[in-house]
């Protein structure tokens, strides 16, 4: 992705070369059109809204965070990872920062990340999408929802889910926690 595409940018420009209105992609996606421009302006959350765009469009969903090029091994030194995405929360105060592990990996089926979570309320953001999540706890401790089961991970702690169940991830409030987190959704 260049410096100046955001993952907003970045769904507008693959979606105007596919010649697709807002409308028509919001219908492929099974959004409303309020989340789609919501996507396209960056103000909206959490990854079952760019899988269920990704599959509208045709693409990965770690297309609107990453160029893609390399087809054999990718090796991401600490200094070179890419800069982080960041997508806010459902209050001005939360935010998911985004750092794509395996950017310039082409044709790949999994997107694995390293993400900051600020503290949150992981009741009021719970969503779905088709695949499965990986998250590892690197740092701090994690808050998971899954459906009606809460978990509480620490450092070293990890969860491995069907992201087809309704879920969230959050920090305690006033914390950060950092997770090593691998996404597969199939499209």
């Amino acid at each position: 992705m260049s410096k100046n595409e955001t993952p907003g940018s970045r769904i507008v420009r693959i979606r105007e070369q596919n010649k697709l209105s807002q409308e028509e992609l919001a219908e492929r996606a099974g959004l409303s059109i309020e989340q789609l421009r919501a996507l396209e302006e960056d103000s909206l959350s959490g990854l079952a809204p760019l899988v269920k765009v990704a599959r509208g469009l045709g693409v990965r969903m770690g297309t609107f965070m990453d160029d893609e090029s390399e087809l054999g091994p990718v090796v991401t030194r600490a200094d070179t990872a890419s800069s982080a995405v960041r997508f806010a929360g459902s209050t001005k105060n939360e935010y998911l920062d985004f750092r794509s592990l395996a950017g310039a990996k082409s044709a790949r089926h999994m997107d694995p990340f390293f993400i900051e979570v600020d503290s949150s309320a992981v009741e009021s953001r719970q969503s779905s999408h088709e695949g499965e999540e990986f998250l590892f706890v690197l740092e701090g401790t994690l808050e998971v929802l899954y459906g009606t089961k809460r978990f509480a991970l620490a450092k070293g702690d990890s969860i491995y889910y069907d992201s087809v169940v309704p879920h969230c991830v959050g920090a305690p409030a006033g914390s950060t926690a950092r997770i090593l987190a691998v996404v597969y959704a199939p499209f």
